[in-house]
């Protein structure tokens, strides 16, 4: 049997380091918001673009929003959190 190296139009293909990265501080800031006190945040999307996390969803109250930002702040990675958290 013989193997041939993995081409697309006989280029090799480049993995994208940057996707890796962004999926790992997005689920390090979702995973920081789940198991964080006085905030429920099982209506929040969390979406990494480089070091910024973008909060998308609903919350029960402003408290829970405010929370929500100081989390993600708190996580290592994070540069700048853009919070889009209503309350619903």
């Amino acid at each position: 049997m013989v193997f041939k190296a993995a081409t697309f139009h006989g280029v090799e293909p480049k993995i994208e380091s940057e996707n890796a990265r962004r999926s790992a501080l997005e689920s390090a800031v979702a995973n920081a918001l789940a198991v964080a006190g006085g905030l429920d945040a099982s209506d929040v999307t969390v979406v990494a673009a480089g070091q910024e996390i973008r909060l998308h969803g609903t919350v029960a109250t402003p408290e829970e929003v405010e929370r929500a930002t100081a989390v993600a702040e708190a996580v290592p990675g994070v540069r700048l959190v853009w919070n889009r958290i209503e309350v619903g």
